[in-house]
């Protein structure tokens, strides 16, 4: 583990680490377990970012842990695809408010596992800590006229060694994928998609209430978050979970939020304030639709949630 705080220092301190509900708890070693912990922390509303390198075999965890004094970041690095895997997954529920214990945690773990093995496909390397080889498929042959221009974004071109070596991992990449049914691949490509990091947050300049500046937040499936408008990194959380009400006033266009600690209330500058209500709304709805429930649609109560008065 490596407080982000302390990044000047190189390389991470290896201690004991167990998972317990929601509490991450971490002792020098395992032969001090039954003794006082070196540190312990609530992942319940933390933020956790993947860090991911197949090809450099990097496996880190970054977390974000609210705490008294704000915000904390931590990074864990795990040391094999299998460990990180369930760690990721154990993290990823812990911060909802959800332990192991939770039917998805198995379904967290596996889809993990399908994205590393995407992103590791081609290249022939090990998989799960050096307990399998993979068989290297053979490339594709991709068009003499293929422009890596018009597939790949500018900025990962110009980070590329070369055009001609981000072009053979788009032939290594599209051999694995090749036998695949159009389902399996759109499947797949939902499934990667959905694991990246910002899948599903959308973006409003807004300025609080009192504040002299516009700031930057994003509303996600389970969250919104406050964060730094010059890198993008997260200032705050607010969970869903804590969540009391909400209410839109028309005539001043703000937003205010009723959460258990406290409230927040914000005028949207980047777009109306009915947009980011809906979304907040929208995503309440989804979060109240699981497997295990019926899948009819509540259209009154949708409406409800997105009709501006909670």
């Amino acid at each position: 583990m490596k407080p982000k705080k302390l990044a000047a220092f190189k390389g991470f301190k290896r201690a004991f680490f167990s998972f317990r509900d929601l509490h991450l708890t971490y002792h020098q070693s395992s032969a001090d377990i039954n003794g006082p912990p070196m540190g312990s922390f609530s992942l319940k509303g933390c933020e956790v970012t993947p860090d991911v390198s197949v090809s450099q075999s990097k496996f880190h965890i970054k977390l974000l842990v609210p705490s008294a004094e704000g915000m904390v970041d931590f990074v864990l690095k795990c040391d094999t695809e299998h460990q990180y895997a369930r760690w990721m997954a154990a993290c990823r529920l812990a911060s909802r408010g959800k332990s192991m214990a939770y039917a998805s945690y198995q379904q967290e773990v596996d889809s993990i596992k399908n994205l590393l093995k995407m992103q590791s496909a081609g290249n022939g390397r090990e998989n799960g800590g050096g307990s399998q080889h993979q068989r290297k498929a053979q490339p594709v042959k991709l068009p003499n006229d293929f422009n890596v221009d018009e597939y790949v974004s500018s900025r990962y071109v110009k980070r590329a060694r070369s055009k001609q070596a981000l072009q053979q991992r788009i032939s290594d990449a599209h051999s694995n994928v090749k036998s695949l049914t159009s389902t399996e691949a759109k499947l797949q490509y939902i499934r990667a998609w959905q694991a990246l990091p910002e899948h599903g947050i959308h973006y409003f300049i807004v300025r609080f209430r009192n504040g002299k500046k516009s700031d930057l937040i994003g509303v996600a499936s389970n969250r919104i978050v406050k964060l730094n408008m010059d890198n993008g990194e997260s200032l705050k959380t607010w969970r869903y979970t804590n969540m009391k009400k909400w209410h839109v006033n028309w005539e001043i266009r703000h937003l205010k939020v009723q959460f258990e600690d406290e409230d927040i209330e914000f005028k949207p500058l980047s777009a109306d304030c009915k947009v980011v209500h809906e979304f907040i709304g929208g995503y309440i709805f989804l979060s109240m639709r699981s497997k295990e429930q019926s899948q009819t649609l509540n259209e009154e109560l949708f409406h409800k949630l997105t009709g501006g008065w909670i």
